[in-house]
């Protein structure tokens, strides 16, 4: 009765042997040929601009921004990797107190074979050797990966909900003009009554004007801007491989709107928007999203990503903007892992005070 007991017991232990030595054959990187980090995210289909070395260059150029590179490989292979990026408000005693970590692209993986294994140990080494700054890491999802979240949750990465809608530009033009609400079309309209005109930016000397609007816009809402430099970077990093297109809207003597999108593959990226509230009666923000979706529909991109849309049951106003536009919510979430608890809390209750003077 006791053999089959001990071949049991010996099938687990070589069970356990085979899974230490796969997880022995992982590797966790910080340096990656950049051919081959371009080649993963290019093939990977939920590889985004966030992870490609190009943002990498963008965030490190930027002055409050150090962007790190975690990647998981199998015998040289990369399987898994994802860019956290430490952003710190200030410097000095309270930099401990204003630093997270956020991956804007979240992590990238495969799951098939030890594939998963590379990545649990990839998040639990990034857990374990992150231990000075910053207060929290957040990962952005860009995708569903709802199937992978037991792991996550095993690593200490909590999931939580957050929206963003997507615009099919597959669709006909005119379908696409339909999903709009009524009163979208309508601002469009006036907006095209008012004679306003779009460019796109070339000349980073113009890059102050674009600032400057973003600035009015960041103020309003009580939220911290990157400083003049990081967008300089985005320009001459971007510009040139068409990574990102930079959009004013203007009136015969002023300039009253600007978009910036981030272009890669097949999507089209909302990322900063900033407007002159003194010409809200114009429309430019609806108007400037029409063009861009007219835009890229007509250059053979295939979605529009709205950047991000809120928290489900908790007041948005950007989210009841861009619902008006139709195309589809999603809830793709966030995971975070907590590095330093107590510091959090004090640093929450600091940053809703500091909001009040921004």
């Amino acid at each position: 009765m006791a053999k089959p007991i001990e071949c049991a017991g010996e099938s687990i232990q070589r069970a356990l042997q085979n899974r230490e030595l796969k997880i022995m054959n992982v590797s966790v990187v910080h340096e990656l040929p950049v051919e081959s980090w371009a080649s993963f995210i290019l093939k990977h289909p939920h590889g985004n601009i966030f992870h490609t070395p190009e943002m990498f260059e963008v965030f490190n150029l930027a002055r409050g921004y150090k962007p790190e590179l975690w990647a998981a490989t199998i015998n040289g292979q990369i399987v898994s990797l994802f860019i956290p990026v430490q952003i710190s408000l200030m410097n000095g005693l309270f930099q401990a107190f204003t630093t997270r970590a956020v991956s804007y692209g979240s992590i990238l993986f495969y799951t098939e074979g030890d594939n998963k294994e590379a990545l649990k140990k990839l998040l639990h080494t990034y857990a374990q050797k992150t231990t000075g700054i910053p207060l929290f890491t957040e990962l952005r999802n860009q995708n569903d990966m709802r199937d992978v979240q037991p792991i996550f949750q095993e690593c200490g990465f909590n999931f939580q909900e957050h929206l963003n809608y997507l615009i099919n530009l597959d669709l006909p033009e005119d379908d696409i003009w339909k999903e709009f609400s009524k009163s979208i079309r309508k601002h469009i309209h006036t907006a095209q009554k008012k004679n306003l005109t779009i460019h796109e930016v070339t000349d980073r000397l113009q890059l102050p004007i674009v600032y400057n609007l973003l600035k009015q816009a960041y103020h309003r809402i009580g939220i911290p801007l990157p400083a003049l430099n990081f967008f300089e970077a985005a320009f001459e990093v971007l510009i040139p491989k068409k990574m990102l297109k930079i959009f004013l809207v203007q009136t015969e003597d002023s300039y009253i709107s600007t978009r910036l999108v981030l272009i890669y593959k097949d999507r089209v990226t909302d990322w900063y928007t900033g407007s002159d509230r003194s010409f809200a009666g114009y429309f430019p923000e609806e108007f400037v999203i029409w063009h861009i979706l007219q835009w890229a529909k007509l250059h053979g991109y295939r979605l529009f990503d709205f950047g991000g849309a809120g928290i489900p049951g908790v007041q948005y106003g950007p989210r009841i903007f861009k619902e008006k536009f139709g195309g589809a919510l999603v809830n793709f979430g966030r995971y975070t892992y907590i590095h330093h608890p107590v510091l959090l809390t004090i640093s929450k209750i600091g940053y809703e005070a500091l909001r009040k003077f921004l």
